[in-house]
């Protein structure tokens, strides 16, 4: 059996019947869950105007989830940089980074993590993106921590970030094409691929590039990749598609346009009027994942490193329930000893 470190991405499901403080507070206890089971990361993932989501603010969660904890790395997966100053995040993972030391991780995306018009919403109508946006900010973030020098125009001499300067979080760049991988490799960077809504053929085409364009640099002498996979352990592979319906219903919801809703309930995806292509589409994604019993979730796992040539995996445990999540955690790291 490969031995890999596994972390964990947590999306903080709000679920149907339930509440925002319910779903944070089981975001809380997964933490503590994977912390015990000897897990090396737990990241949440920045998301707007998503009723079924509450980690809308990661480094508020962040710091809540560092507060519970003691040893496990805690960080974004990630901040969709774009929505915000870079300055304003060099100061909110620089004061994480004060307040607990060297166990904040800073994942960096791309998209904006919502709607067109929620997005032009929290970033004030600034303007079109262009290519050249997010390396810049990437840049920016980087001289206000100080790993790399001022910039030209005064970022981190005459403008700085307090907390930031010298409080630098480990820095990571997300993706879900080989843009991210190609800009990571470039910089010199950690890149960690979201295959577990992006997977397919261009998952380990993503790898490759983030190899190819490499670049030492002072973060970085060789590549560092994490991949992720979205996770279900149940006693058998009928158990864990059944178990698999809330989220598949809920990204189904989200993929045909319809408004953003709360996770439902198991009893509601069993019960909704499932047709034949949903079924297929539902199946699909659950073979490019690792749903099934343990021995095919770690074979998923195993095979998924080998063709991606990941350092590590970030399981993203789905389910129900706090207890299916938990189950998943345990049994996967019971799996690989840890």
């Amino acid at each position: 059996m490969t031995t890999i470190p596994l972390s964990v991405l947590d999306l903080a499901s709000v679920y149907e019947g339930s509440s925002h403080a319910n779903a944070l507070a089981d975001t809380i206890s997964a933490a503590q869950q994977a912390e015990s089971l000897g897990y090396r990361r737990f990241w949440v993932a920045e998301h707007h105007g998503m009723p079924g989501v509450a980690s809308s603010a990661p480094a508020v969660l962040i710091g809540a989830i560092a507060a519970a904890t003691s040893t496990i790395r805690v960080g974004s997966g990630g901040v969709m940089l774009p929505n915000h100053s870079s300055m304003v995040i060099a100061e909110q993972f620089g004061t994480l980074v004060a307040l607990h030391g060297d166990r904040i991780d800073l994942g960096l995306g791309r998209a904006p993590g919502t709607d067109q018009l929620t997005a032009s919403i929290l970033r004030r109508n600034v303007g079109a993106e262009t290519v050249d946006d997010f390396p810049n900010q990437v840049l920016e973030l980087l001289a206000f921590f100080g790993t790399i020098p001022p910039l030209e125009n005064g970022l981190g001499s005459r403008v700085s970030a307090v907390p930031g300067l010298g409080d630098s979080p480990e820095l990571w760049l997300l993706g879900s094409s080989d843009f991210s991988a190609r800009l990571a490799g470039m910089l010199g960077l950690p890149f960690a691929f979201a295959h577990h809504f992006a997977g397919g053929e261009n998952t380990p085409e993503a790898f490759r590039v983030y190899r190819e364009h490499f670049t030492p640099s002072v973060v970085l002498r060789e590549p560092q990749s994490m991949v992720a996979v979205a996770a279900i352990v149940a006693d058998d592979a009928h158990e864990a598609a059944r178990l698999s319906l809330p989220h598949g219903l809920s990204m189904l919801r989200m993929r045909t346009g319809k408004l953003p809703a709360r996770v439902p309930t198991l009893a509601e995806a069993e019960a909704y009027p499932w047709t034949a292509e949903e079924t297929a589409w539902i199946t699909q994604r659950n073979g490019l994942q690792a749903v099934g019993d343990l021995a095919h979730v770690i074979a998923r796992i195993e095979d998924l490193v080998a063709t991606t040539g990941a350092n590590e995996v970030i399981l993203v445990p789905q389910g129900p329930n706090l207890e299916a999540k938990v189950r998943t955690l345990r049994e996967v790291a019971g799996a690989f000893a840890y």
